[in-house]
């Protein structure tokens, strides 16, 4: 697993974390049941308090994409289909708020547009 921290994005370090395992999950670089490091061997990596780091975990179980066994450390969950569809619906979203904003920038028209995404989706 490789997480960078960058402390001048304005970003909290436990978010910065909680999204990158997130990422890497979803990505497919983290496999289901494999076993992440501790809480504190990771604080201890990215010289950061372990608390930050167990914010982080507890966040990623609690929308289902960590489990962890009591004495034997956190794992990856299997991969729950709906969940990961939905996470994908909201990455489309955000990606068509700004083609929306761009192309209002550029003053595109709705056809314009239309007639872009159309042809991209051709080549899938």
């Amino acid at each position: 697993m490789h997480i960078l921290i960058d402390n001048k994005s304005g970003v909290p370090i436990y978010e910065q974390i909680y999204s990158q395992i997130k990422n890497q999950i979803i990505g497919g670089s983290l496999k289901e049941n494999e076993m992440l490091p501790s809480i504190r061997g990771l604080a201890k990596d990215l010289r950061i308090s372990f608390i930050t780091t167990k914010r982080a975990y507890e966040e990623l179980e609690r929308e289902g994409f960590l489990y962890t066994l009591p004495g034997k450390g956190c794992y990856v969950a299997p991969k729950n289909v709906e969940l990961l569809r939905e996470e994908n619906l909201k990455k489309i979203e955000e990606h068509m708020e700004e083609i929306v904003r761009l192309a209002a920038s550029c003053n595109l028209s709705r056809e314009e547009v239309m007639e872009m995404m159309n042809f991209s989706l051709e080549e899938l």
